[in-house]
């Protein structure tokens, strides 16, 4: 069985695909290519339990990694109250409930544009 990616693979549909898969709740990707230059886009979203924001984060990283893809950086993991993987181009943020009201980062990154992301695929 070959690992290679498909040919149309593409690293942030990856990522969101593999967050629903784990029933992530509120999926929002921010373009942040006008805002700053560490990043182009953050990938934020909640889970129910820590339990849950390591699924995401592990079922996230196993379709990237399977894409060639590996996290320049993961932090939070043990945790789980806020787990982020740092792929250069762009984060995963993947937040407990109360860790995402208290960071709030669709608001400090407000200025942003909001990509849309469909419920279903």
């Amino acid at each position: 069985m070959s690992t290679a990616p498909k040919p149309d693979f593409s690293p942030l549909d990856e990522a969101v695909e593999g967050a629903r898969d784990r029933k992530a709740r509120d999926i929002v990707l921010l373009d942040l290519q006008d805002v700053t230059s560490f990043t182009d886009h953050f990938l934020i979203c909640s889970g129910t339990s820590n339990r849950q924001v390591q699924a995401i984060a592990d079922e996230i990283e196993q379709r990237l990694r399977l894409g060639g893809l590996r996290p320049a950086h993961i932090e939070g993991y043990n945790h789980a109250e806020w787990v982020l993987l740092d792929y250069v181009d762009f984060v995963v943020h993947i937040f407990g409930e109360k860790a995402r009201a208290f960071y709030d980062l669709e608001r400090l990154w407000r200025t942003a544009r909001r990509v849309p992301v469909d419920a279903e695929p």
